[in-house]
């Protein structure tokens, strides 16, 4: 049996977990776009309407592209480290151009890049609904909070507090049965390596933790630079 399919109650198997509506796909949490190949096995998957994993596939697409660019610091295709963004770079000029206009100096030497904050924002919390769904349960409203900053931003402080491996609340129990149950319980239901609370879904690529603190908290680092925080009541 699929262990990505256990411990699933069934009245979410009746929903996107993006929009609520009637499921009739499913969607990889985290989007391939996002790893290596070869991608890690039995990668989390979720359910969700056609319309809702089409609509975001642009938006991941662009910023897998842009976060790359930004880490070697150019969109030259030479320079790009991960084949897969160069194939994508290469068949699409248009968001070559369109990343490369979003490259600044800031007149001292110092490279700025612009970002789409909109865009980034709806590929993060479109990532931590995901999450929230496979290891607890789906959430469809708005959340409280989401930040979204590079790592080498954060202080010394912020970045302890954020790298905590110990995020839960011993207090807060997750629902009996489901993932985030099984993971406190010393349970495996997948084969990523865990960190506390984190989970390495590819090192050096991808890494997200998801907990109970009287609501959920998903927390979420692309390629060791774009962290992000999500939470809901």
């Amino acid at each position: 049996m699929d262990p990505r399919h256990l411990f699933l109650d069934e009245r979410l198997r009746k929903l996107c977990v993006y929009c609520g509506a009637e499921p009739d796909t499913y969607d990889h949490v985290p989007s391939k776009v996002l790893l290596d190949e070869p991608f890690p096995p039995q990668l989390p998957v979720v359910n969700a309407c056609e319309r809702c994993n089409s609509s975001f596939s642009l938006h991941e697409q662009f910023l897998a592209c842009f976060l790359e660019c930004v880490l070697v610091g150019t969109t030259e295709l030479s320079a790009i480290r991960r084949d897969k963004i160069r194939r994508i770079l290469t068949e699409n000029p248009s968001l070559v151009t369109r990343i490369s206009a979003s490259r600044r100096d800031d007149g001292m030497g110092n490279l700025l890049w612009q970002t789409d904050d909109d865009r980034i924002r709806k590929v993060m919390l479109k990532l931590a609904r995901g999450h929230v769904a496979y290891e607890l349960y789906p959430k469809l409203e708005e959340p409280r909070e989401l930040v979204v900053v590079p790592l080498p931003s954060l202080t010394e402080l912020e970045r302890t507090a954020f790298e905590d491996t110990h995020i839960s609340d011993a207090s807060v129990w997750a629902e009996l049965g489901n993932r985030s149950f099984l993971r406190a319980a010393g349970k495996k239901p997948d084969q990523f390596e865990r960190v506390g609370d984190w989970i390495v879904v590819q090192p050096g690529r991808y890494r997200y933790a998801v907990v109970e603190t009287g609501g959920p908290l998903v927390r979420l680092v692309l390629s060791e630079y774009l962290a992000c925080q999500v939470v809901w009541e």
